[in-house]
């Protein structure tokens, strides 16, 4: 098995098409992938997925605007919004078999690490990223990246080595009270860089 710590060789940006299907999918299959933000990147090591209809956790169960976003976008786009008045998250809007989005917890920093430990304030390296919050924060995404079009755009994308292979863990997601137990949160296996290690 590849880690995240392989070198993606052949890297091609994601396209639309592979948004178009569920969000388990799409998030089970971004673990591994790249995401670059500007002067910044990293491997993604743990996502969650939300479900559009009958999932309790996700803003379209409570939020008419979640609903709307869905309808007007294509797949493919950012889904960004402030948590608990305390820092933004990175969704990206999966729109095909399910609608929902997928939301990055946690990349491994690979490009632009100077930048962001200015950022956030942290010689950590594993302190960067370990977290939506501290993702958001690291790359410097805020609302002003709501409804980018991640599929259009180099310099804000993702992109993956379709031959590689990776050890993904699906566990229940964490910080929520709905819909608790679903085992929608996946993690790239052993990695030190995941917002919460995965109990056994």
């Amino acid at each position: 098995m590849r880690t995240a710590a392989a070198s993606l060789t052949k890297k091609e940006l994601i396209c639309r098409q592979f948004f178009q299907r569920d969000p388990l999918s799409c998030a089970r299959e971004l673990i591994g992938a790249e995401l670059i933000w500007g002067d910044c990147s990293g491997i993604v090591v743990e996502v969650e997925a939300y479900t559009a209809i009958d999932d309790e956790a996700a803003h379209t169960f409570t939020r008419p605007s979640a609903r709307s976003f869905i309808e007007r976008n294509k797949a493919g786009a950012a889904y960004v919004y402030f948590s608990y008045g305390n820092h933004w998250m990175l969704n990206v809007l999966v729109k095909g078999k399910a609608n929902g989005f997928v939301l990055f917890r946690a990349i491994e920093p690979r490009r632009g690490i100077e930048l962001m430990k200015k950022r956030r304030g942290t010689d950590d390296p594993r302190q960067l990223c370990s977290g939506p919050g501290k993702l958001t924060q690291a790359l410097d995404i805020t609302d002003r990246h709501h409804e980018m079009d991640l599929c259009a755009d180099p310099r804000h994308c993702l992109v993956s080595d379709a031959k590689a292979t990776f050890d993904i863990v699906a566990d229940k997601r964490i910080g929520i009270s709905r819909s608790a137990h679903l085992p929608w949160r996946f993690t790239l296996r052993g990695s030190p860089f995941v917002s919460r290690v995965v109990k056994q």
